[in-house]
């Protein structure tokens, strides 16, 4: 059985979307490229560093998140459990960490197989949910990183649920 390879002509470059989008949304955006673009996002602990990629071959749109949050060396281990354990809980993407960097970085993509085109709706929702990962978990690095917490401490004294009001 051979795949064939089948040129897909697209009404609308993936990346079009993204930035159609960022424009909307009023966030800072750099077209770095043809095929990327980067996006600044403000949030509630830090600023979200935000790469969309259209990896042509793959027929896939990929988002990468970064925030500011070195690793060193010696907590290395203890992110690499944290991460472990954030990403059983993910329905969609996961978290990664690029040790020559020691950043930490949500990653997703989304499938465009056949010449389907991105709408602005998913594209909303890809950033979406990868800015509420970053959100939720953020503080969770943050203790394990900054305050030699354990992954399992960081994770319970985040993820807590609280019940009635004050």
């Amino acid at each position: 059985m051979s795949l064939l390879e089948i040129e897909i002509a697209r009404d609308l470059h993936p990346v079009d979307v993204i930035e159609h989008v960022a424009h909307a949304n009023e966030w800072a955006f750099e077209r770095t490229g043809e095929d990327e673009i980067a996006i600044t996002v403000e949030g509630s602990w830090t600023d979200y560093q935000i790469s969309f990629s259209w990896m042509e071959d793959f027929e896939a749109l990929h988002l990468a998140c970064a925030f500011d949050i070195a690793v060193s060396e010696p907590r290395v281990n203890e992110v690499m459990r944290l991460l472990s354990l954030i990403n059983e809980q993910l329905l969609m993407g996961h978290f990664d960490l690029w040790r020559q960097e020691g950043a930490v970085m949500y990653r997703q993509s989304l499938l465009l197989s056949g010449g389907a085109e991105p709408t602005s709706k998913q594209v909303e929702v890809l950033l979406s949910s990868a800015l509420d990962a970053c959100e939720t978990y953020f503080q969770a690095f943050q203790f394990v990183v900054w305050s030699g917490s354990t992954a399992r401490e960081s994770l319970d004294s985040i993820l807590f649920e609280t019940v009635g009001s004050a």
